[in-house]
């Protein structure tokens, strides 16, 4: 501090103006003044390479005078007289006094004179007064300065000590005790204050003496026994000795505030770098999950039973319950450090972050798209295979009913067909025989439609890919071989009987009735019997309805079957009759027909036996549809109720995130209820998977009660999640950017106001469109002109690095604040280098390492290997090799 005010300095000096020049006559407190004045000057001509011996001697040419003055002012005083008589003396000494003055101090009594004479008071006056501007006066603490804040500053450093109260600059200092507290205070590797006793005075001071002038480069001013043997110390020497004491701990206090500083620095790069580091860690693990978890979504290697896919879809839900909510909170949590990390870097002014190729936050949203989409066609792909299992067992059970019953009808029938028996039979024989073989084309025909049913079948099959179809293909077309030989060998025997026919012209009327009728009743009942039999898959209630009313309908058909199984047998019983009657030969069988009696009630009895069965199965699928109606009902009245929910709150938190109530403190204490009371709704989202579950288990592919479904529920529920987590991480950079760049909330409040008014969709985030406009609005000189768009252009890559063409709310404070931020910059890295430097323009690694903590200076060390100090001290580094390690070479 070069400049005072006149007035000021002239107040404090006032009380030393009128200094007790009788005291100096006390030879105690002259040999200490000497001593201690001698020492003071020396600590400072020793820098000019020169010293004194005898302080009234050495100053009387005034050319020590103005060299000292020299020295500790940093400023040139006029050109000395080199004449060695008392004009040329006079002069030195009063351009030495005509430059004290200049800096406000008002000299009494003291001439150049007196000076050049040798008086030993004036000269021991003089050289307090310079002790006083140049040593003293420039201390301030606490709002005290000069005296008054050297005391102070004594005070506050020993007053932690026992045995130590510094009240004055005299008789406190006595004991030696006050000295050395103040180098323990600092330096407390130097002393062991515990060893020390008040009742040693002179082990104590010189001890503190010999310390100062061994590591603190403080001169002895003093000597222990000229302290203790005087009953009072002389208070100016006093002062001066621990004005020395002052600046050399002040000096270092300095470095220490440079080098917190620059550890701080190093500790927001470190920070920063350990974030970029977790960050790239969760994102490749997140990465590799969702590429080894994709092909497993699809993988539509079909399975041959239901069992199997069965266990596909539990493995499916438990991938659903247990392994995908885990990873969704890793989503979440990756977005939220990669803000809080880009925001800390805007703080800090340091370049945005830039993941590794294909670890952007956009990359890793894609690939969560992709798996969401595998997931969505996995889902279908299984419920699908599911019914089409279910639809391919059915129908092979029904081919197999159908291929067992044909194959019985047409056992035998090929060895029939070849018979030669009406070679030698009888005319009656010959018309039974052909009777009996239109009756069997009349059979033959019925039996048409089901090998039609057969193959229909069978083709189906095929087509639906079933695991079993070489087997069911082969037994087809045995069939359908068999049925075009059959055809065939019919024909060939009816052309034979009707060349025959000419030769016999008896006919038993009632065997043919018999047959023609029993024929078509017995399909009739076979048919029954397949459909009494037939399994049947319904999904609905009204199915189930659908298919006991046909079943009442077949039953109300019984009686009049009843009557005509009675009317068939009454034929039979006629034709027994007649033979038992008229003796006719008729080798005791029907010739039109292998259906016996018996055969038909046979097949009639198993009918009816098979009615009450059919009645228990519908009763049952009756009762398994309205248990599985309830469960629909059960899951829709409260997805009616979760889905809506989850719209609300959506809704509620996006307006809490756009409108202005309150300080962001109350914004995010907002949010954070609003967090709470939606994890304490997961709950009900828990049971309502239970729910589902139920209804997947129950095989329930659709539900008319309500238009959500469970994949609704979870997209909504985990967009919640993240909304809510998202809106607070906003909120809370928010705070965070406002208290590191000293915006008020009334700031806060006109930015929130002025990009709520441009973002028109409600959506949260400006498009460049409407970004241009709002800083149009605030003042930006922005045209149309090429150096607008060239400035428009700029500002955008500063608020949208990443080019997503949107500005977010943070990017627009952040950017606002940053016009007007006074933050740590290269310029306060520049103040502390000096610091650390000293009147050199480098610093040494071993001056790095003294400075600073180990970790960081090792850190700091490690970033500028790359770069090179003055050739003329190696292992040294410049300023910008400093900078260009701290900051990068775009900060700097």
């Amino acid at each position: 501090m070069d400049h005072y005010d006149s007035q000021q300095t002239n107040d404090y000096m006032q009380p030393e103006e009128d200094w007790d020049r009788d005291l100096l006559l006390d030879p105690a407190w002259e040999k200490q003044q000497r001593k201690t004045f001698t020492a003071w000057c020396n600590s400072h001509l020793r820098k000019a390479g020169t010293q004194i011996e005898n302080i009234e001697e050495d100053f009387r040419d005034g050319l020590k005078l103005m060299l000292l003055l020299e020295v500790i002012s940093g400023e040139r005083l006029a050109k000395p007289e080199r004449g060695k008589m008392r004009v040329h003396k006079i002069s030195n000494v009063n351009k030495a006094l005509d430059f004290i003055a200049s800096k406000g101090v008002k000299l009494v009594s003291i001439g150049a004179e007196e000076i050049v004479d040798g008086n030993v008071k004036m000269t021991l006056g003089m050289i307090w007064t310079i002790i006083l501007r140049f040593a003293i006066q420039d201390i301030s603490v606490e709002e005290t300065s000069a005296k008054e804040g050297l005391l102070l500053w004594c005070q506050r450093k020993t007053a932690p000590y026992k045995n130590v109260n510094i009240q004055n600059f005299h008789i406190s200092w006595k004991d030696g005790l006050g000295f050395c507290a103040l180098i323990h205070r600092h330096r407390p590797e130097l002393i062991d204050y515990g060893k020390l006793r008040k009742d040693d005075p002179l082990t104590n001071l010189n001890t503190a003496f010999d310390v100062a002038e061994k590591y603190l480069d403080i001169p002895k001013m003093l000597d222990a026994e000229d302290i203790v043997g005087t009953a009072r110390p002389d208070e100016k020497a006093i002062m001066t000795y621990v004005s020395s004491f002052y600046h050399a701990f002040s000096g270092a206090q300095k470095a220490e505030t440079a080098a917190n500083r620059i550890c701080k620095v190093l500790a927001v790069n470190q920070e920063n770098e350990q974030l970029m580091e977790d960050y790239e860690k969760l994102a490749s693990d997140l990465l590799e999950w969702i590429r080894r978890t994709i092909p497993w979504l699809e993988n539509r290697a079909p399975e041959n039973t239901m069992h199997a896919m069965q266990q596909k879809l539990e493995d499916f839900r438990d991938y659903r319950r247990l392994h995908k909510p885990p990873k969704v909170q890793e989503k979440c949590q990756l977005e939220i450090n990669f803000n809080t990390l880009q925001t800390k870097l805007r703080l800090s002014n340091r370049p945005a972050f830039m993941p590794s190729e294909g670890r952007m936050v956009s990359d890793i949203n894609n690939a969560w798209g992709c798996l969401e989409q595998a997931e969505k066609g996995y889902e279908e792909w299984l419920l699908n295979e599911i019914r089409r299992l279910e639809r391919l067992d059915h129908l092979a059970e029904k081919f197999r009913q159908k291929a067992s019953i044909h194959e019985a009808w047409t056992d035998g029938k090929e060895a029939m067909l070849r018979q030669k028996d009406y070679e030698t039979a009888t005319l009656s024989e010959i018309k039974a025989l052909l009777k009996k073989h239109e009756a069997f084309e009349s059979d033959l025909a019925a039996h048409q439609d089901r090998v039609e049913q057969i193959a229909a079948i069978a083709q189906e099959l095929n087509e639906l890919d079933y695991y079993d179809s070489p087997s069911v293909n082969a037994r087809c077309q045995k069939i359908c071989d068999q049925w075009d030989n059959l055809g065939a060998l019919t024909q060939k025997r009816r052309e034979a009987l009707e060349r025959t026919e000419k030769l016999l012209e008896t006919i038993d009327q009632l065997y043919l009735e018999y047959a023609k009728r029993a024929a078509p009743f017995n399909n009739w009942m076979e048919g029954a019997m397949e459909d009494l039999q037939d399994t049947f898959i319904v999904h609905t209630i009204e199915e189930i309805q659908g298919l006991t009313t046909a079943h009442e309908q077949f039953k109300a058909t019984l009686p009049d079957a009843d009557k005509e199984r009675l009317a068939i047998l009454g034929i039979h019983n006629e034709v027994s009759k007649i033979v038992q009657t008229y003796h006719v030969n008729m080798a005791g069988t029907n010739p039109y027909t292998t259906i016996t009696p018996q055969e038909i009630n046979g097949k009639w009895d198993h009918v009816r036996q098979l009615v009450p069965r059919r009645d228990q199965a519908l009763t049952e699928e009756h009762a398994r549809q309205q248990h599985n109606e309830r469960l629909r009902k059960q899951f829709a009245a409260q997805a009616n109720v979760i889905g809506p929910w989850i719209q609300t709150k959506m809704e509620e938190i996006g307006r809490i995130s756009i409108e202005m109530h309150g300080t962001l403190e109350d914004q995010l204490s907002h949010l954070r209820q609003y967090e709470k009371s939606i994890v304490n709704y997961k709950p009900k989202i828990d049971q309502l998977e239970g729910d589902h579950q139920l209804i997947q288990e129950a095989l329930i592919f659709d539900n008319k009660h309500t238009n959500y479904t469970m994949e609704h529920i979870r997209v909504g529920w985990e967009q919640l999640l993240t909304t809510i987590a998202r809106t607070i991480n906003e909120v809370e950079n928010q705070i965070l950017t406002r208290d590191a760049k000293g915006i008020s909330q009334e700031q806060m409040n006109e930015f929130r106001a002025s990009f709520n008014h441009f973002d028109r969709d409600h959506s949260g985030t400006l498009g460049p469109e409407e970004f241009k406009a709002c800083l149009i609005s605030l003042g930006y000189d922005i045209g149309n002109d090429p150096q607008g768009e060239a400035e428009f252009a700029r500002i955008m890559s500063i608020v949208d690095p990443n080019r997503l063409g949107v500005v977010t709310f943070q990017a627009f404070i952040d950017f606002m604040s940053r016009e007007t931020a006074d933050t740590d910059t290269a310029d306060q890295v520049m103040a502390s280098f000096k610091i650390l430097a000293g009147d050199k323009n480098y610093i040494t690694v071993d001056e790095l390492r003294r400075e600073l903590p180990p970790d960081q200076a090792e850190y700091c060390i490690a970033r500028m290997a790359p770069y090179s100090g003055p050739d003329s001290v190696p292992g040294a580094l410049d300023y910008m090799s400093f900078s260009t390690a701290l900051y990068g070479e775009s900060d700097l």
